[in-house]
């Protein structure tokens, strides 16, 4: 199977990248330019976004380079001259970045990220910019909305299976994480990213056994210290009462049962009974999970309706942002040889010039954001862009996610309470432009 890798990376890229970097060769066009990213309008219902992709986005610019394969394989597409393939196995990212760290929220016309290097270098990166960034965007979006149903209690990840690819899953772990996931069920995940690892048993594995308590006998034995019993195979209530004569017979050797997981069936109603099975039996220290096709809105439902739900494993809704599956990023041109750029096409504009973000606060709370041009004074707030590259080289290095996460979460509880409502309006926040960028715009011709 074929996978991205630091390898090809370079042509994950759309061809008309490379044919409009060849004209450009072609015509001695490579002064610096100026591209900034950013998404056009929220999605419905959508208050705020959460920034998240960047780190992906600096590791491909930091290891941007064109492999002998991929330049071989370039070749043989005919299209391009030995002069411009020459170029691009010399080329290396050489640029400026300037980004919203990640955990930040964010809103629509904002620039996330800010690219100024050679008209080609950053024309090219165009492509994965936006797949990273606004994909995990996206995601630690959903998650954020998942945390705030969540309230105390908290969810994991279970995604991975139905996730739009393998890259995708790692994707989604991560981004998840920053916005509020405790942990993950994917194992190359809590690899690759030091993520806490989460799991419980498939209904295949107590139809495994002769029996369900057989099964609940069994698995708790082999992992005592993290055992969470699947008891809706068969009846649910009867899985609870044999969950729960399983975890008394065996705290004598030692065992402990950690949790029950549901994933069927009405799953407040069952929790109740659940619980009462439980407490009856002298198990109140066993913890109620569950799962099934869940999200901020059910959640919400069953914490809203008293269901004694400890902890939820979010999967579909999760890894694929069910009701907002895409976000429309977008990587302009800004400012080029000749000053700033606007593009006016109707309903997809651009606003031109090199920007800043600036976020007013009062008393704890974030209550409006400005798009200024990068140059201006006396625009109130804090300035939300921060250089991260400089000359191709990393400013510093990777963030802890731990610490992206904690960014998340105090960037959220500062929002508005309608921002973060899930039926959120259009534009519920406010976001103006400065006084010298509105007077750009007119310039151009906006």
């Amino acid at each position: 199977m074929p996978w991205v890798s630091d390898d090809n990376v370079a042509t994950f890229v759309d061809l008309y990248e490379l044919t409009m970097a060849a004209s450009y060769f072609a015509h001695g066009m490579n002064e610096p330019a100026t591209f900034e990213l950013s998404v056009r309008q929220l999605p419905p219902g959508r208050g705020f976004l959460v920034a998240c992709g960047l780190e992906d986005a600096l590791a491909y610019l930091d290891g941007l380079a064109f492999s002998d394969d991929t330049i071989d394989y370039l070749r043989s597409l005919g299209t391009f001259d030995e002069a411009f393939l020459e170029h691009l196995a010399d080329l290396r990212f050489t640029g400026d970045a300037w980004a919203v760290p990640e955990g930040e929220t964010v809103f629509a016309a904002e620039p996330l990220l800010r690219v100024t290097a050679p008209l080609i270098e950053a024309q090219l990166a165009e492509t994965f910019l936006l797949n990273a960034i606004t994909f995990q965007t996206m995601i630690a979006t959903k998650a954020a909305r998942i945390a705030l149903a969540c309230g105390d209690r908290t969810f994991v990840d279970f995604s991975g299976r139905r996730d739009h690819g393998a890259g995708a899953a790692l994707g989604v772990a991560r981004a998840s994480c920053v916005g509020g996931a405790s942990g993950t069920s994917n194992v190359l995940a809590g690899q690759v990213y030091g993520l806490d690892l989460s799991g419980t048993m498939a209904h295949s594995y107590v139809l495994s056994f002769p029996d369900e308590a057989e099964a609940f006998r069994a698995y708790p034995r082999d992992f005592p210290e993290r055992a969470v019993l699947l008891i809706d195979t068969y009846d649910t209530i009867e899985g609870a009462r044999h969950a729960a004569a399983v975890a008394n017979e065996l705290r004598a050797e030692g065992v402990t049962i950690r949790a029950v997981r549901l994933d069927s069936g009405d799953l407040g109603a069952l929790a109740r009974s659940v619980r009462a099975v439980l407490d009856e039996a002298g198990c109140g220290d066993i913890r109620i999970f569950a799962s099934s096709d869940l999200d901020e809105y059910r959640i919400g439902e069953l914490l809203a309706q008293g269901a004694p739900i400890d902890a939820f494993g979010v999967g579909t809704r999760l890894g694929t942002s069910a009701d907002a599956p895409t976000l429309g990023g977008v990587y302009k041109l800004v400012a080029g040889a000749h000053g700033p750029v606007m593009k006016r096409s109707a309903g997809k504009g651009s606003l031109p010039g090199v920007k800043q973000v600036y976020r007013e606060e009062r008393h704890g709370e974030s209550i409006a954001d400005t798009i200024a041009l990068a140059d201006e004074s006396g625009v109130p707030g804090r300035p939300l862009l921060a250089q991260v590259m400089a000359s191709g080289e990393r400013l510093s290095p990777a963030e802890p996610l731990a610490t992206l996460r904690e960014r998340c979460a105090e960037a959220v509880a500062r929002l508005p309470e309608a921002a973060k409502a899930f039926d959120a309006p259009a534009d519920v926040y406010p976001v103006r432009l400065s006084g010298g960028l509105t007077s750009l715009v007119r310039r151009l011709g906006g």
